[in-house]
């Protein structure tokens, strides 16, 4: 198997991969689309609300917010909380999220949360867990694609990131992965 990079940016990797198969392609698409843990805001409890915006649908913008998730040091035990309040007039964004991990952090402090008007307030912690997007998209780290070239056996693979972590530690993660599922099995086989 050959491996060349076409672009290889904090956001972007692209990569073609060529003499293997589309399963093996498609194996390394799946793994980092569902198998890479990003934390995110899993459940949130409301201590005020008096904006028009129903408890649900703030809850869902976020844990639609990414954040920066380490390689290591965490698991799906552990919870970061998020702390968030605020009184209108004013647009509320992500970097108004205080969260009580430094490394956890909001990826992007210029998303849009809800906009408070006059007299409106907003109270709220939120916790992030750790997960993979078989658990829920909102756990999923970036896009990942990759298309058939001319030949059979050449691929070009795509990995956007959403910014909890690099494009190419999304890959490298999902190739740690693989690797760890391949020695688990001949580990079992061997016995």
């Amino acid at each position: 198997m050959k491996v060349s990079f076409i672009e290889n940016t904090p956001s972007v990797v692209r990569f073609k991969v060529s003499d293997a198969g589309s399963t093996v392609v498609n194996s390394l698409r799946r793994i980092a689309t569902n198998g890479v843990s990003t934390f995110a805001i899993d459940s949130v409890t409301f201590y005020e609300n008096t904006t028009a915006m129903f408890d649900e649908y703030i809850s869902h913008r976020l844990g639609l917010i990414p954040l920066m998730t380490p390689e290591s040091g965490y698991d799906e035990k552990d919870e970061i909380l998020f702390h968030l309040e605020a009184e209108g007039p004013k647009t509320v964004y992500s970097r108004d999220l205080e969260g009580t991990d430094k490394k956890v952090k909001v990826a992007n402090e210029n998303i849009p949360i809800i906009k408070l008007l006059e007299g409106q307030s907003i109270k709220l912690d939120g916790k992030a867990r750790l997960g993979n997007s078989m658990k829920n998209s909102k756990f999923m780290p970036g896009l990942v694609t990759f298309k058939s070239n001319d030949q059979e056996s050449e691929f070009e693979f795509y990995i956007e990131s959403f910014g909890q972590m690099t494009a190419k530690e999304i890959l490298n993660r999902a190739l740690d992965i693989i690797d760890d599922g391949l020695k688990a099995t001949q580990k079992e086989v061997k016995k």
